[in-house]
């Protein structure tokens, strides 16, 4: 890109990137939009306010022979957005690509294996963070960012601010899970953090929160030393929440509360995921066919 591109690239970028943030997206919306535009701008070699269909098939080909389908889609919206509102184009090339559109079930850990994964982890905070993200079905985020002042012991909730979408919620505080939190909370005395990061030997005076790549890793590793096969990860926990209280028989709306979710369909996924529910459709099932079964062999019986 000469150096004239350059220019004029920087200046669009920049208009991208402050009409993000004016429309209010989320810091992760805001990453995932502007790398769309820059990773545009790397594969055709200039300022990406000009390119041409065959350009833009060309590039939506080479991302989906590199990257996930996940990612194609958030560089369509990324892009379809920097062409609205920072160009004011039309998009004739909106059905350049179209994803398929896919519902996949997450693999759900047993209580089982969560408590061998919890008895596995060696660092007392990364226990704590485990147990407190599954007994309270919380994202992975949601966990790092609890403060002292989030934890009401008098109603036993807890205030999960900024969740996905910005919202905030309160969620059921069980008594174990407050203990669990004493105990982590004795061990640093942060005045602010729950699970504070380390710069050094005495995280009470730490600054930020716990990274979300060391949690990550740490969970990974240990999945990996409990010989666990799944294709699990922190978020696993979460899924594994609402199953076990859906076969634990509570209801969909309670959950969809406890959850966080705006549309309740997303929290009737999890019955599909319930060893309760698969057993209750066999008997079902099983008890449909044998009548078929009787019929035909009375069918039999009379010819």
């Amino acid at each position: 890109m000469n150096q004239l591109e350059k220019s004029r690239f920087d200046t669009l970028y920049q208009k991208h990137l402050t009409t993000l943030k004016l429309q209010g997206k989320a810091d992760k919306t805001i990453d995932a939009y502007t790398r769309a535009v820059r990773r545009l701008a790397n594969f055709v070699d200039r300022c990406p306010d000009n390119v041409n269909i065959d350009e833009l098939k060309a590039f939506f080909s080479m991302l989906i022979d590199t990257r996930s389908w996940s990612t194609v889609k958030l560089d369509l919206n990324g892009l379809r957005f920097f062409y609205k509102h920072v160009l004011a184009i039309d998009l004739p090339w909106v059905d350049v690509v179209k994803p398929p559109k896919t519902q996949s079930l997450p693999d759900v850990l047993t209580t089982d294996e969560i408590a061998m994964i919890i008895h596995r982890t060696r660092d007392p905070r990364f226990q704590a963070f485990w147990f407190t993200t599954y007994s309270m079905g919380l994202r992975l985020g949601e966990t790092l960012g609890l403060t002292v002042d989030d934890i009401d012991r008098t109603r036993m909730t807890v205030h999960v601010r900024r969740g996905k979408g910005r919202k905030d919620r309160f969620v059921i505080l069980p008594r174990v899970s407050l203990l669990v939190l004493q105990r982590l909370w004795h061990s640093h005395q942060h005045p602010r953090f729950l699970f504070p990061g380390q710069p050094g030997s005495n995280d009470s005076h730490a600054q930020k929160i716990m990274h979300r790549s060391t949690t990550q890793r740490a969970f990974s590793r240990v999945c990996n030393e409990c010989n666990i096969r799944k294709h699990v990860s922190i978020h696993s926990l979460r899924h594994s929440y609402a199953t076990h209280l859906i076969e634990a028989g509570l209801n969909l709306r309670s959950l969809q509360l406890q959850l966080g979710h705006s549309d309740p369909r997303t929290t009737a996924r999890y019955v599909h995921l319930t060893e309760k529910s698969q057993h209750n459709s066999a008997v079902l099932i099983n008890q449909t066919l044998s009548i078929l079964a009787d019929a035909l062999r009375k069918q039999q019986v009379t010819s």
